[in-house]
């Protein structure tokens, strides 16, 4: 079925399949067969704080086998010593988390066991990494190759002639605060490890990996350390602080090491059944198979037209899209609950990692339309993390909730999913767990803080905004961000709403939606700019929008615009339709984006990877901005989203700081795939797409026929170019179509989405009528 439909699209990427390049070897890795997977650079973000890692893994695969140089979330481009091969990574995250049993080549005597000393040097000339595979040349004559399974992460070592040719197994270091690890030598192939770590951002809650990596062939000599102390000839060692195991070869002949490492977050049986399913094939094998599983999962977007470096970009942050969440269940099913219990899942996968402030604006719903089996799957992955730990997640590492972020992002997270048919059979049971998260506030001795504000939030219609207050439970608190804790819980308000309304819970749909207008109590006439209120209800912080405060990584001007349930009300607050447009047009610097868009991004949109604060201009880089520049959709000039988003669009580039700040386990990325491609999910939480010009000429997406019907979504903006970007008119299913949006039913009835473009705007989709619909 798969191969047919291949076939049908081979003409649709005929373009990409001929723009395929030869980039530097420290960009992408050789393929012998070509395919989408060579227009992939896993280095994309590696710099200038994308954090993202090139090493390898597998679509959604619980190992990420990636160099770890010293950087706090793992690899740095601009770093020339690795410290080790670790095998837990996340995909541009702002905080230090795994990079767990980082291992590491060496020769000669071991007589070092902190890796910040014992780290190899290297050089980018002698590095290659492409979907499911990365191998660098170390400086010590040693090559090392990385490939992964779902739940393994497999290496070759090619070593120079030597009696001395080991491998270190450091349990006690990792990119986290590592609280204690165990290893153990259990004969001359195999050696398990157990750590127990912690620490993301303000985490301390801990979580514990199991690990255990087979050798091919047995070792000559073996030994433990622990702290500075080396013991020959051990076999065990546990304990807080530096803790691991070295084993030695002989390669004066057979100068090749291979070794897979299989991992489970239940217990050691587990890493055993995960190593077992990877059937003893060789790395070459192994490495094959990574990358049909990334060449299957690209394959399912096709393109024409648009520049190499477009392309490139493109199937870049398509591949960062299905890096996570991650994968937590044992290949026999079993995985550990948030009640620190033992389950197993039956009829789905479980899923982990859960970015959730970030990914419900852009990652979620990218998933839906390309990996809905997935992306089901983890919609009920997170019932089971109500079910099993008594509340729903903000941002959930492994087994245990990190409280970090703010809000309330899981309900526009599950009610996308319950909108886009995903939940049958548990749309009660999911009703149930939002409705518990959305109505009241975790017990005080949880792990969970939830929405944190929300008594007050209830009674008054704001959540307060008190300054230094302090934390109750590791994480963040929504007390110190009461001005966009207000707009987030009004958005996910006014989604669960809907979702009431359409199972019959009219009550509770009528008290979601008036709490969705709560947006409008942050509303301060004399500046005409959302402000944080205090306890008191009185405005507090600066009344100059671009120095206020009570917005989470964001100011008053950043924020204005998340009010996607409601936006003409937001603009009837402003004073109408010209005085949102003329406040839109200074806040994207407008004027001068025309003149020089490329420039206008780089040097006035962005100033840092964490410049957060004290602007009044657009943030491309972080969540709060995702959706501002499609405000425009809505106040009837449609044309100046396109000028925005292609403007936006040219930040991300092929190069390792071709990232806009953190990515964010794949938020960035799948703006940039929706963005590029004319749709885009411009109220969170409810299935509406909004419409922008596609900067390729012709898109093909294969959609999965339980799901989508007709199997199939094809875009076409024959001729669109920067000079020619411009909406004159739009068909869907052939059909003139005057609307700024679609929504899923449409997409799946229909299956062409053609857009006419020009040099010059139109009238297209001024009236107005032809916005997105107010949720409210």
């Amino acid at each position: 079925m798969r191969w047919t439909r291949r076939l049908r699209l081979c003409a649709a990427g005929a373009v990409a399949a001929s723009a395929l390049f030869s980039p530097p070897a420290a960009h992408a890795a050789e393929q012998n067969d070509g395919g989408l997977t060579d227009l992939v650079n896993p280095f994309i973000g590696t710099q200038n704080e994308g954090n993202t890692y090139p090493g390898a893994a597998v679509p959604f695969g619980m190992v990420q086998f990636s160099p770890d140089t010293g950087h706090s979330t793992g690899y740095d481009y601009t770093q020339h010593r690795i410290r080790g091969f670790s095998l837990v990574h996340l995909s541009g995250v702002g905080c230090a988390i795994g990079g767990d049993l980082p291992v590491l080549p060496t020769t000669g005597d071991v007589d070092e066991t902190d890796y910040a000393r014992y780290a190899a040097t290297f050089d980018h000339a002698d590095e290659q990494a492409s979907p499911g595979y990365y191998r660098v040349g170390l400086d010590s004559g040693i090559e090392a190759e990385l490939t992964a399974t779902e739940r393994t992460g497999v290496q070759r070592y090619t070593f120079p002639a030597t009696d001395k040719a080991n491998v270190l197994l450091n349990a006690g270091q990792s990119l986290h605060r590592n609280v204690s690890s165990k290893v153990e030598i259990l004969d001359d192939h195999t050696v398990r490890t157990q750590i127990t770590g912690s620490g993301f951002c303000r985490s301390t809650r801990p979580y514990t990996v199991y690990a255990l990596t087979r050798f091919n062939r047995p070792f000559t000599a073996h030994g433990t350390w622990y702290q500075d102390s080396i013991t020959r000839g051990a076999t065990r060692s546990s304990g807080p602080g530096r803790n691991g195991a070295y084993v030695t070869f002989d390669t004066t002949k057979d100068r090749t090491v291979e070794a897979t490492t299989a991992l489970s977050y239940v217990d050691a049986r587990g890493a055993e059944v995960n190593l077992r399913a990877t059937h003893e094939r060789s790395f070459t094998q192994l490495r094959e198979a990574a990358r049909r599983a990334w060449q299957d999962r690209l394959d399912d977007v096709r393109v024409q037209g648009g520049s190499e470096t477009r392309r490139r970009t493109f199937y870049s942050s398509l591949y960062r899209s299905f890096l996570a969440p991650n994968i937590g269940s044992d290949a026999d099913g079993r995985y550990t609950g948030w009640d620190q219990k033992v389950h197993r899942a039956v009829g789905f996968t479980y899923y982990q990692n859960w970015s959730l402030w970030d990914t419900y604006r852009t990652q979620v719903q990218l998933l839906s339309l390309l990996a809905p089996r997935q992306a089901r799957d983890m919609a009920i992955s997170l019932l089971k993390v109500d079910e099993q730990g008594g509340w729903l997640p903000k941002w959930g590492y492994g087994t245990v909730e990190t409280n970090i972020m703010s809000g309330d992002p899981v309900t526009p997270f599950l009610t996308h999913a319950y909108q886009q048919g995903l939940l049958k059979g548990y749309e009660e049971r999911v009703y149930r767990a939002l409705r518990k998260n959305a109505d009241g506030v975790p017990p005080a001795d949880t792990m969970y803080v939830g929405r944190e504000s929300n008594r007050e939030y209830i009674a008054n219609g704001f959540a307060p905004y008190v300054k230094g207050r302090p934390y109750h439970k590791p994480g963040d608190s929504d007390y110190h961000h009461g001005g966009s804790v207000t707009l987030e819980y009004a958005l996910s308000d006014a989604m669960l709403a809907r979702m009431a309304r359409a199972l019959g819970h009219d009550a509770d749909a009528e008290r979601y939606a008036a709490r969705s207008r709560s947006y409008r109590h942050l509303f301060d006439p004399s500046t005409g700019f959302f402000r944080a209120r205090d306890a008191s209800g009185a405005f507090a912080g600066p009344a100059d929008p671009a120095k206020s405060e009570g917005f989470h990584e964001g100011t008053a001007w950043q924020y204005q615009w998340l009010v996607p349930q409601d936006l003409p009300g937001v603009v009837g607050l402003i004073g109408g339709r010209q005085a949102a447009n003329d406040r839109l047009d200074a806040f994207f610097a407008y004027e001068r984006l025309l003149k020089d868009p490329a420039r206008t991004a780089r040097e006035t949109w962005v100033n840092g990877p964490y410049a957060y604060y004290n602007a009044d201009k657009y943030n491309p880089q972080n969540e709060p901005d995702l959706i501002a520049p499609y405000t425009y959709l809505s106040t009837g000039q449609p044309w100046k989203t396109t000028d925005v988003v292609h403007a936006a669009l040219t930040l991300f580039t092929d190069g390792p700081t071709g990232m806009t700040g953190n990515d964010d386990l794949g938020t960035m990325s799948a703006w940039d795939v929706l963005s590029s491609i004319g749709i885009f999910p411009v109220q969170p939480g409810y299935p509406t797409w909004g419409l922008t010009t596609p900067v390729f000429d012709r898109v093909d997406l294969v959609l999965d026929r339980a799901y989508y019907p007709r199997g199939g979504l094809t875009i076409t903006a024959p001729g669109t170019s920067d000079d020619e970007r411009y909406i004159q008119g739009v068909r869907v299913g052939g059909n003139a179509y005057e609307q700024t949006y679609v929504t899923t039913d449409a997409l799946r009835r229909l299956g062409t989405l053609e857009f006419t473009v020009g040099a010059r705007p139109s009238e297209w989709g001024t009236a107005p009528d032809a916005a997105p619909p107010v949720l409210t």
